[in-house]
C-alpha cells in the first residue's frame, strides 16, 4: 500500500510539473531521531540548463541547497521517503496532496483544495521583474551576487531574490510614509550592506529622490570595503561608519535594524523613536532578555516545560511589547511574516510609521504592557527600561 501510494503522489508530482503547476514539495517528520536532516523543500528554478527543481536541506546549523532534473528529482524523492521521511506535502495551482507514511508501512493519501494559486515555475531572473536589476550593476557585482557581464551567480539567486524582496517591502512602506524628497535613511548594523545598497539605488533610481543613507557596522574592514564599492557605483550620498547601535545617533527619516540581536532590537527602534524617525523598521533576532525573566505562577506556568514552545512564547511576548511601545508613542505598528521560514526561521517584521506627535506614550498601551508583564511575572522590558516608562 505504501508504495502504491507513494507511486501516486510521485505521478501527481510529475503531472504537475508537466502542466507548470507546480509550486513547492516539502519532506518532514524523520524516519530516524539521530538523523541530522530535519526537512527538505524543494522548489521549481529555470537555469541556463532549463527547469530543475532546488532542494534545500535543511539541517541543524546550516542549509544545502542542490538543484537536480526531474528523473533526478523523481528518484531521489522517492529513496527519500523510503528511508529519510515520513510526510510529504505535495503544492500545486490545481491541488495539494499530502502523503503519509507510518512506522508500519501504511500510508495515507489525501487530496485537498489548492492553498495558494500562485505561479508555478521561477522563471529566469531577467525575465522577471526585479526593483533591484542584475545588469551593469556596479555593487552587485563587487558584492560577489553577479558575475562580471550581469548574470546571477547560481549559487547567490537566493540572496538576490532576498535582497529584491527586502526592497519590495520597504517600497510598500515608503509608499505609505510621508517622506521628503532628501530622505536620511540609517540602517544599523548593515553588514556587508546588502540591503544598504539596494535600497539607496531604489530610492535615488527608481523613486528619482535624493536620499542619504547611512550604514552602521560594527566591524572596520566592512565599514571600508562598503565605501569603497559605494565609491565605484557612484553613489554619492550613500557611505559606512564604524559604531554599535547603542551608541550611534544618527538622524534617520527612515531606521532600519534587521536581524539585530536581542536588545540591539530595542536599542535600535529606541533610537527611532527618540529620533522622531517617520518610518522605523526592524526584523528582530533572538529573545533572550525577555526569556530569562519569564517565570508565569498562573496558568501559563505549563509552558515553560517544553523549552521550543518557551522560546517561540518570549518571542511573541517581546515583539508585542515592542509593537505596543512604538503605538504608545505615535507609531501605526505592523508585524508580520517578511520572509518563507524555508529560507530563515526568524521572520518577523515589526514596522512602525509615524502617525501622531506623541512625546509622553499612551496610558492605555502602558496599562496593556503592565498587564502582560504582570501575566508572565516579568520585571521589566528593555525597550521600556530605555524610554523610561
Amino acid at each position: 500500500m505504501a508504495t502504491t501510494d507513494l507511486e501516486a503522489f510521485l505521478n501527481h508530482f510529475t503531472e504537475s510539473t508537466t502542466l507548470n503547476r507546480f509550486i513547492k514539495l516539502t519532506l518532514s517528520k524523520k524516519r530516524n531521531e539521530a538523523n541530522e536532516l530535519k526537512n527538505a523543500f524543494i522548489k521549481p528554478v529555470i537555469i541556463k540548463a532549463g527547469l530543475r527543481f532546488s532542494f534545500v536541506y535543511r539541517y541543524p546549523t546550516k542549509d544545502v541547497t542542490k538543484n537536480y532534473d526531474l528523473n533526478e528529482t523523481l528518484l531521489l524523492l522517492r529513496a527519500m521517503m523510503n528511508s529519510d521521511f515520513y510526510k510529504a506535502d505535495l503544492f500545486t495551482s490545481a491541488k495539494d496532496f499530502h502523503l503519509t507514511i507510518n512506522k508500519n508501512g501504511k500510508s495515507v493519501l489525501l487530496q485537498k483544495a489548492a492553498a495558494t494559486v500562485e505561479a508555478a515555475v521561477a522563471t529566469h531572473d531577467h525575465e522577471k521583474k526585479r526593483l533591484v536589476g542584475a545588469e551593469n550593476n556596479v555593487y552587485l557585482q563587487q558584492l560577489g551576487i553577479t558575475t562580471a557581464d550581469g548574470k546571477v551567480k547560481s549559487d547567490k539567486q537566493d540572496k538576490y531574490r532576498q535582497i529584491n524582496k527586502n526592497v519590495e517591502i520597504i517600497e510598500s512602506i515608503v509608499k505609505e510614509a510621508d517622506l521628503p524628497a532628501n530622505v536620511k535613511v540609517a540602517d544599523m548594523g548593515a553588514g556587508k550592506g546588502y540591503l544598504t545598497f539596494a535600497l539607496y539605488d531604489y530610492l535615488a533610481n527608481t523613486l528619482k529622490l535624493q536620499p542619504e543613507v547611512t550604514g552602521v557596522e560594527l566591524r572596520q574592514e566592512l565599514v571600508d570595503s562598503c565605501n569603497k564599492i559605494a565609491a565605484e557605483a557612484g553613489f554619492e550620498k550613500l557611505h559606512f561608519q564604524a559604531g554599535a547601535i547603542e551608541t550611534t545617533d544618527i538622524p534617520a527619516d527612515v531606521l532600519i535594524a534587521l536581524h539585530a540581536c536581542d536588545i540591539a532590537t530595542d536599542q535600535a527602534i529606541y533610537r527611532g523613536i527618540k529620533g522622531n524617525a517617520k518610518v522605523i523598521i526592524c526584523a528582530p533576532c533572538c529573545h533572550k532578555q525577555i526569556r530569562k525573566q519569564m517565570h508565569p505562577t498562573n496558568g501559563l506556568k505549563a509552558i515553560s516545560r517544553f523549552g521550543i514552545l518557551e522560546e517561540r512564547q518570549a518571542e511573541i511576548l517581546t515583539d508585542t511589547i515592542r509593537a505596543l511601545i512604538l503605538e504608545a508613542f505615535g507609531y501605526k505598528t505592523k508585524v508580520f511574516e517578511f520572509i518563507s521560514t524555508e529560507h530563515t526561521p526568524k521572520n518577523v517584521m515589526i514596522v512602525g510609521i509615524k502617525i501622531g506627535t506623541d512625546s509622553l506614550p499612551k496610558k492605555e498601551i502602558v496599562e496593556q504592557i503592565k498587564s502582560l508583564k504582570a501575566l508572565f511575572n516579568i520585571e521589566y522590558h528593555h525597550l521600556e527600561k530605555l524610554m523610561e516608562i
